[in-house]
């Protein structure tokens, strides 16, 4: 089986777009139009002869439409192999004719969702006649052609231009094939509302975790791999996925994942006093809060500006023309901001290769969901890191308290911290990082190659002394020994904020006292791997 000429078409949508030119271009082939309630009316309305569906079952519409289109008549003449003889004689029995084309999508459930409706609601806007035609046909697709999407219409019209009135195999393939994945992710968005939403179940037996292919990238991590972005189907959270792109080259996989790393780290200072992220390799290696977004730029440049070369830059409020000036001068490869002036636009304009991403909002850091990582065999699946702590939730352990500044330098070295990948420590003096040290396998190196860091700036910059004098110093986790603290010291932190709940607590907490440090205990981890 070859070609297939389109008779007879079952039309069936809740996305009413393009319907009404569709049924006229298969009514002008001489298509009969077989339709169900609402798509039947619309079509009669714009001057279609339409046969309803109860006409071609001898059965009315029922249950409130629940029950239209589950009938032999229908299921028989999408399922039927028309070369087969047995199949033939069912058919001429029991007086079903072959339907040769099925245009259905299905009820709104994700919609549905999405504003809120209550449970009753939700139950009802799930379709069970609409997937069955849909498989069946699909299934079926030697002989029957199915459309699920208004965006392929065109592609059927012209389909059937080529061939006078008939589908090819190719194409039926195709379209079966976007007929499943349509199913599919119909039904996951189904299964994840009742485990999350009405069962309240974290983590369900079954997980359905699907997407929509939104472009094809270059190549992934590495020239020699592919890759793809992929976008949720179902309600969920708006982010770096669906950000405009203002100019710039094609986003690489590396962008996409370094210009998350900033954005969720940006995010962390929604609503808050103008902050800068400079990334690098998925890393902070930057980070500043000021009164200003260009001096909150400096301040972050500042705390490693060899790395924020070529790095990705974020910002959590509108970008002006000025802020924008200072970055262009140095190679950035991303800038992301929730939105830009057009001062803003214009310089990064004059940047070609420079992509400016705008994301009209920033997420809430505290929101819920899963992270899910794929290993060998398996699939890993975690509840996003939202933890939060608040100053009424610190233990100061240490002789001495933190005064109201290291207090508040504690808290904002600790929320860059949370972003930077284990081991992690992070220096901040004034709403700036100062040292930022990432990735080493212990705790030690992290805390030196962050002091190193700082007192290279100083003596590029012309500091008085390394900006980690005076400074606060963020752990990720707790000090398993003292010999990362006493680094600290030794850089001249003079406060630490670190989880606790190493065996050797007491020793760690007598290194700080002896240093004069103020320590305090936040009780939470935030390793990042």
């Amino acid at each position: 089986m070859t070609d297939v000429t389109i008779r007879r078409a079952l039309l069936s949508v809740s996305d009413k777009g393009g319907l009404v030119d569709l049924g006229k271009a298969l009514a002008a082939r001489g298509v009969e139009l077989v339709s169900t309630g609402g798509t039947a009316k619309t079509l009669r309305e714009a001057g279609l002869a339409v046969m309803d569906i109860s006409e071609l079952t001898g059965f009315p519409e029922m249950m409130d439409g629940r029950v239209k289109t589950l009938h032999p008549k229908v299921h028989g003449g999408l399922l039927a192999v028309r070369d087969d003889p047995e199949h033939a004689r069912a058919m001429a029995e029991h007086q079903i004719g072959a339907i040769d084309l099925v245009v259905v999508n299905l009820y709104p459930f994700e919609a549905t969702v999405a504003k809120g409706a209550e449970r009753d609601e939700i139950i009802e806007n799930i379709d069970i006649g609409g997937p069955s035609m849909v498989r069946s046909s699909a299934k079926n697709h030697a002989y029957v052609t199915i459309v699920t999407d208004p965006a392929d219409y065109p592609a059927l019209l012209a389909e059937l231009e080529e061939t006078a009135g008939a589908t090819r195999m190719p194409f039926r393939k195709l379209m079966a094939a976007r007929a499943f994945a349509a199913t599919a992710a119909y039904d996951a968005m189904i299964s994840q509302w009742f485990a999350f939403a009405d069962q309240q179940r974290q983590f369900p037996e079954m997980l359905a975790v699907n997407g929509r292919l939104a472009t094809e990238l270059r190549y992934g991590e590495n020239p020699h791999q592919q890759a793809a972005l992929y976008t949720p189907v179902g309600p969920h959270v708006r982010g770096l996925a669906q950000v405009r792109q203002v100019q710039g080259k094609e986003l690489s996989y590396n962008n996409y994942n370094d210009a998350d790393a900033a954005f969720e780290l940006a995010a962390e200072f929604r609503g808050q006093d103008p902050a800068v992220v400079i990334v690098k390799h998925a890393n902070p290696c930057g980070v500043a809060q000021s009164s200003s977004l260009l001096e909150a730029w400096h301040g972050a440049l500042q705390c490693d500006d060899v790395s924020a070369f070529g790095g990705i830059v974020a910002v959590n409020t509108k970008l002006d023309g000025a802020t924008a000036e200072a970055i262009c001068e140095i190679f950035t490869e991303v800038v992301v901001a929730p939105d830009a002036d057009e001062a803003a636009i214009a310089a990064f304009a004059r940047k070609k290769n420079l992509r400016l991403l705008l994301t009209g909002e920033l997420p809430d850091p505290r929101r819920g969901g899963l992270q899910v990582k794929q290993i060998t065999g398996g699939l890993l699946v975690q509840s996003r890191d939202n933890g939060v702590i608040s100053p009424a939730d610190l233990k100061v352990v240490t002789k001495r308290a933190p005064s109201e500044q290291e207090l508040k330098d504690c808290l904002f070295a600790w929320t860059v911290a949370r972003h930077v990948k284990s081991n992690a420590i992070v220096y901040a003096r004034d709403g700036i990082t100062t040292g930022i040290g990432a990735g080493q396998m212990n705790r030690r190196d992290s805390s030196r190659i962050a002091a190193m860091k700082a007192a290279e700036g100083a003596e590029k910059f012309g500091w008085p002394s390394a900006r980690t004098v005076g400074s606060a110093v963020a752990s990720d986790a707790f000090f398993p020994f003292a010999d990362g603290l006493l680094a600290a010291a030794e850089a001249g932190a003079t406060a630490v904020i670190q989880p606790g709940g190493s065996m050797r607590d007491d020793e760690v907490i007598a290194a700080a006292d002896a240093a004069g440090l103020a320590m305090v205990f936040t009780g939470m981890r935030h390793f990042r791997h």
